[in-house]
């Protein structure tokens, strides 16, 4: 099997690294650290880095049309302008709820933002949503536990969704005109040995890479769930993959630390590493939130 060669783009072991998200405009990488409440950025060509930080945690966020970011933060969503750090928000979201927050997140070919909750006692309490640029907001699919894996297929038609204490994943035929989710299928269930489904991506083939939290795990699927490849990583936990790279084919790999064990940290000494690599295939672009 293809080494994906996977080597630490950066030396901090973060606690948990999340939303790996790769910016064309700039080449360069973008992450968050969730319980750092930080959004951190490496420039691919320079090695510089730069921190935004903020005053909850920072469940997931994407990239807008006019070079902000669109944040996830505890129970709301929120317009982040890297060069003056302003923030505006755009919408709250289960700030009733005090045991859920928000997590996996990525704009779709809608344009707008699709993000779900977690809930801290794993109770199916949760929910996906869709965040329109003038701050409307939509609740898609009810009944989850870990909204994860989010990621569209390369004509948009096509939407994968998972939960990460399902653990399963499913798939959505998508409009991308009216953002509107119909034909759900579920395409895996999955175990801690394969990795329970954490962050996901697509690859300019349509196959689904799934992070396998629990397994040290990369998991590439066909749009009908058949595994097409399962890679080892060099992290107990990694938490999401993206994209990336003039070819679309580098691969960076973000992971967990936190509540790892000794045993595991021992086995996989670079556990909360952010990764670099390369992919066997192109990686399918991610969109912008519409914000202008």
């Amino acid at each position: 099997m293809t080494d994906l060669g996977l080597r630490p783009l950066v030396p901090t072991l973060h606690q948990l690294a999340e939303s790996a998200v790769y910016d064309d405009r700039n080449n360069r990488f973008l992450y968050c650290d969730i319980l750092d409440k930080s959004i951190h950025a490496v420039d691919l060509a320079t090695g510089d880095t730069k921190v935004w930080r903020f005053p909850t945690v920072v469940g997931s966020f994407g990239l807008t049309e006019s070079g902000r970011f669109v944040v996830a933060l505890r129970d709301s969503v929120v317009l982040f302008d890297p060069e003056t750090e302003e923030s505006r928000t755009l919408v709250e979201i289960e700030a009733d709820m005090p045991d859920t927050r928000l997590n996996d997140g990525k704009v779709g070919p809608d344009g707008c933002f699709w993000v779900g909750t977690m809930d801290a006692n794993r109770q199916p309490v949760c929910a996906l949503y869709r965040v329109s640029p003038d701050g409307t907001v939509e609740k898609k699919i009810d009944g989850l536990m870990v909204s994860n894996g989010l990621a569209f297929s390369p004509d948009g038609r096509t939407m994968f969704h998972s939960d990460s204490r399902g653990p399963w994943i499913d798939r959505w035929a998508f409009d991308p005109a009216t953002g509107e989710i119909s034909e759900r299928k579920r395409i895996a269930v999955l175990d801690d040995t394969i990795g329970r489904p954490d962050g996901g991506a697509t690859d300019a083939e349509g196959n689904y890479w799934s992070a396998g939290v629990s397994g040290a795990k990369l998991n590439q699927f066909s749009p009908e769930g058949e595994l097409l490849a399962s890679y080892d990583v060099p992290a107990a936990s990694p938490t999401m993959p993206a994209f990336g790279g003039p070819d679309m084919k580098t691969l960076f790999l973000t992971s967990l630390r936190d509540g790892r064990t000794e045993e595991q940290l021992q086995r996989w000494p670079l556990t909360g590493s952010v990764f670099i690599g390369t992919s066997p295939v192109a990686g399918s672009p991610v969109s912008r939130f519409r914000d202008v």
